[in-house]
């Protein structure tokens, strides 16, 4: 049979070549030909997704693994197809070559350059600790590429996932991270315990400060009370020598007549005295006596 019929599929941009010129294209068509002078490519025109890997060295000669994804289109079918041969086997769908993995290199060994230019000038530490700041590098350089553009591809995203050193390097990185957070969480420890100590001579010296303001509160209480006494004690003093004062000038005899009168006044709270009648002779006598020197 010389003529066979090709029905291309809905993500693919089919391109049918006869004697080495385009005869027909088309997003998906369908196509009679005659498979000695006609060849068919298929270009695919969905978003593909492409994985690398590749090894790179830092600043300070450390040798890093870069691992992520891309994210890539192409967006015209035609130019790609002029510069990577995408022809299939129709009966299988399976192309004839490896052009289209070599397109795809091509654009991994362009994000190696790319990543290279960074990373040259980053030390392990900054570059692990970079990762996303170099993929949002990469993927602006990336797509301002003249290169790509003329394979008539169009980049959608790039991921860099992981930035690793060796597996040496990285359990000495591992370790000396460990003990940092070890040192951290023993600060942490100490920090915690110095606080408590501070906060708790804080409350030391409060509760010193507040003994000592009772006991200058209670010895200004002792004074007040003592002057309160002093005071009371001069004002009945005050008021006793102002009371006898009268009767510092009168004489014996005269205070005895006046202890008398007093006496008699209050012989109704007296119990029992007993005065006999020389003692009452001999006060008579005395009192008169001093009537008389008074006189």
């Amino acid at each position: 049979m010389f003529i066979k019929y090709y029905k291309g599929k809905p993500n693919t941009h089919v391109i049918a070549y006869r004697n080495g010129i385009i005869h027909k294209q088309g997003r998906g068509i369908t196509l009679w030909y005659s498979p000695f002078n006609t060849t068919i490519a298929a270009v695919p025109v969905m978003t593909q997704d492409a994985p690398f890997i590749f090894h790179e060295i830092t600043a300070n000669y450390q040798e890093i693994a870069v691992q992520g994804q891309l994210t890539y289109r192409l967006e015209n079918p035609v130019l790609a197809a002029e510069q990577h041969d995408f022809s299939i086997h129709t009966g299988s769908g399976r192309y004839l070559n490896k052009d289209p993995e070599k397109l795809v290199q091509r654009i991994i060994n362009t994000i190696q350059a790319l990543t290279r230019t960074q990373v040259n000038q980053m030390d392990l530490e900054t570059a692990i600790r970079e990762v996303k700041a170099i993929a949002a590098r990469v993927l602006e350089n990336l797509k301002a590429e003249e290169d790509l553009r003329a394979l008539g591809v169009a980049i959608e995203n790039l991921h860099i996932t992981a930035i690793k050193p060796n597996p040496e390097m990285q359990k000495a990185l591992e370790a000396d991270y460990r003990e940092g957070l070890q040192k951290r969480a023993d600060q942490a420890i100490y920090d915690r315990r110095a606080a408590a100590q501070v906060e708790e001579d804080k409350l030391k010296r409060n509760e010193m400060e507040t003994e000592v303001a009772l006991e200058d509160r209670r010895k200004d209480l002792v004074n007040m009370q003592a002057e309160n006494q002093l005071t009371l004690a001069e004002a009945e003093a005050k008021g006793e020598e102002m009371k006898l004062n009268p009767y510092g000038e009168l004489g014996p005899q005269a205070l005895l007549a006046l202890a008398l009168k007093e006496w008699a006044a209050n012989t109704g709270q007296i119990g029992t005295l007993n005065i006999n009648p020389d003692l009452l002779g001999q006060l008579v006598k005395w009192t008169g006596q001093g009537d008389a020197n008074h006189g």
